[in-house]
């Protein structure tokens, strides 16, 4: 098993408007439909109706269509979403969007459900450390990463032809982001005796981890 190798992605620089990260966003909700992500997200909240219902958080939003399909699927709870881009025009105007950097922006106190897709990796170190603690009053974590192994790049390459070289470059890089087992747990502190933690890995290149506390 390769290190975990953290790069800047060619998106996360790129102006909201420019046209490659338009079409990279397009790229990216078709590798989600793929892999299943938001739906696995979506599924695993439905899962935890009570701790819903005293809100959900998304951070990482990125173009809002995960915190938008949650505000409608839990039309009755508050849904937040946290990223550095503005929020998007066909956002659902029942999310709370907060620009900014999230460990410059207060945690939630009191929090439901947390989710964060494709986003964890994009961090290492003391990073990941602060991100544990900002995410620790929450009831129930669902976090959907990349899975660190040869198998996605190869599944990756084969898209190559249909991506543009912004998602050609970030996919491979994600990858090599991502995470072994046991490695997300153990980094965001969540291996204490406050949670419970299940990990899954999919053929397709997921990641997933469920994390509810105690």
């Amino acid at each position: 098993m390769r290190p975990r190798v953290v790069t800047p992605e060619i998106l996360d620089h790129l102006p909201a408007d420019d046209p490659e990260a338009l079409r990279s966003r397009r790229d990216l909700r078709r590798i989600n439909g793929l892999m299943g992500n938001e739906r696995w997200l979506c599924r695993t909240v439905r899962r935890f109706p009570a701790a819903a219902g005293r809100g959900i958080v998304e951070i990482g939003a990125g173009d809002g269509q995960l915190c938008s399909r949650l505000a409608r699927l839990f039309p009755a709870a508050k849904v937040a979403a946290y990223d550095l881009a503005p929020p998007p025009n066909d956002l659902d105007p029942r999310v709370v969007w907060h620009r900014g950097d999230l460990f410059t922006l207060p945690a939630p106190t009191v929090g439901g459900v947390l989710v964060a897709n494709l986003f964890v990796h994009h961090f290492e170190g003391d990073v990941l450390t602060a991100l544990g603690r900002w995410i620790e009053n929450f009831e129930v974590v669902i976090l959907n990463e990349p899975d660190r192994r040869g198998l996605p790049h190869l599944l990756g390459g084969l898209m190559h032809p249909w991506i543009n070289r912004v998602t050609r470059h970030d996919m491979h890089v994600s990858i090599d982001a991502g995470f072994a087992e046991g490695e997300i747990p153990a980094l965001l502190g969540l291996t204490t005796g406050r949670w419970r933690t299940r990990e899954i890995c999919t053929w397709r290149g997921a990641r997933r981890v469920l994390a509810l506390r105690d």
